[in-house]
């Protein structure tokens, strides 16, 4: 089916795309074959632990946007001291664990309100999609999966999240209890060839988390170790692009 060029600009703007590579260098030339394709870029806790803060300000003085996924959990002043270095950088998108808590969650936002004019969206990280239902039990999590991303999705909402970051599988659910505006952020993105997803747990395509109602989804390795990532990530806009309502 042939899509619009107005419509996978739209499909476009809906991915992010992980640069999870364990250098800057490899970074860079990812971000340079793909500028300006993706709405945002990942900088997770790989690279930024290899290249430092220097990275998302090459990326924004870039033109890129950029989701700095840090995802913090420590006490509220640290974390909110924290957000504030990252908003700093330039980053459009923020993650704090939601399991910290309503005191610092609120304590994140709050930083962030002071003194500026536009502040990076602030989601909250609900439960990995690394983790099965037997995984979350052993860690101390009761009940369903579904029931657990939900309570930390409504807490993060009631504390001052914009949106959460939550595996494909748990968007439904979200979507019905926190509403239409709040911001669905998904990982946990494989391939329709049905490329294994590593380790992660809770997983479906790009165009089956759009249909179920996630804002943005993130891609990575179906991207980076594609012989073309170019092609490999219109591949993806297209798919989601088709599903565009």
């Amino acid at each position: 089916m042939k899509v619009s060029k107005s419509r996978l600009a739209a499909a476009r703007a809906r991915i992010i795309v992980a640069l999870d590579l364990p250098t800057p260098t490899q970074a860079r030339a990812l971000a340079t074959r793909l500028a300006g394709r993706p709405g945002l870029f990942k900088v997770g806790a790989q690279l930024f632990t290899a290249a430092g803060p220097d990275i998302v300000r090459w990326l924004v003085n870039r033109g890129e946007r950029v989701f700095l996924d840090l995802k913090f959990h420590d006490i509220p002043h640290i974390a909110a001291e924290a957000c504030v270095r990252g908003a700093d950088l330039g980053a459009s998108l923020l993650t704090v664990h939601a399991a910290g808590g309503p005191a610092m969650l609120c304590a994140a936002r709050a930083a962030l309100e002071r003194g500026r004019r536009r502040r990076p969206r602030l989601l909250g990280v609900t439960l990995l999609t690394s983790l099965s239902a037997a995984e979350a039990r052993r860690i101390g999590f009761r009940g369903t999966i579904e029931s657990n991303v939900v309570r930390l999705a409504r807490m993060a909402q009631a504390n001052g999240c914009d949106g959460v970051i939550a595996a494909p599988t748990d968007v439904r659910a979200i979507r019905r209890a926190c509403g239409k505006k709040f911001l669905i952020v998904t990982p946990g993105i494989k391939t329709s060839s049905g490329a294994p997803a590593s380790d992660q747990a809770r997983v479906a395509t790009a165009a089956e988390a759009i249909r179920a109602g996630a804002d943005y989804v993130v891609v990575g390795r179906a991207v980076y170790a594609a012989a073309s990532p170019k092609r490999a990530f219109d591949q993806i806009a297209a798919e989601v692009a088709a599903v565009l309502r």
